[in-house]
């Protein structure tokens, strides 16, 4: 599990390219809070707009998640830090003015495109 990359992955590549094929442009695995360890996996700068690609592992997917019969207990802790960290991380984009759209690795690229596109675009008419 420690070589599962934190970027690049088939879901997020897949999303990012049918967002560019709609002329949107946003910036790859940024920091944008103050503490750099949290990263974001799409960015629209400017409309403020964090995109967050949730690999059902990872995160807990209600649909898909699954927990490891070895070390069952380690596994469910780590799985609910890492949705503590998901809900903070929300919070403090939120505060700081962005909106969080979360998507989840096994949801078909066009409909996230459809949601995250809605998002920026009515962020980006707001700002005129």
């Amino acid at each position: 599990m420690s070589s599962t990359g934190r970027r690049d992955t088939a879901p997020e590549i897949a999303l990012r390219r049918e967002l560019h094929a709609r002329g949107l442009r946003f910036r790859v695995d940024r920091a944008v809070l103050p503490d750099r360890r949290r990263r974001v996996d799409i960015v629209f700068g400017p409309a403020r707009v964090a995109a967050m690609i949730d690999g059902c592992f990872w995160h807990g997917c209600p649909e898909h998640g699954t927990s490891p019969k070895a070390n069952a207990s380690f596994w469910r802790d780590k799985i609910a830090t890492n949705q503590r960290r998901d809900r903070d991380t929300d919070l403090r984009l939120t505060e700081a003015g962005w909106t969080v759209v979360r998507v989840w690795e096994h949801e078909d690229p066009v409909l996230a495109a459809d949601r995250i596109e809605a998002v920026v675009r009515e962020r980006r008419a707001a700002r005129r």
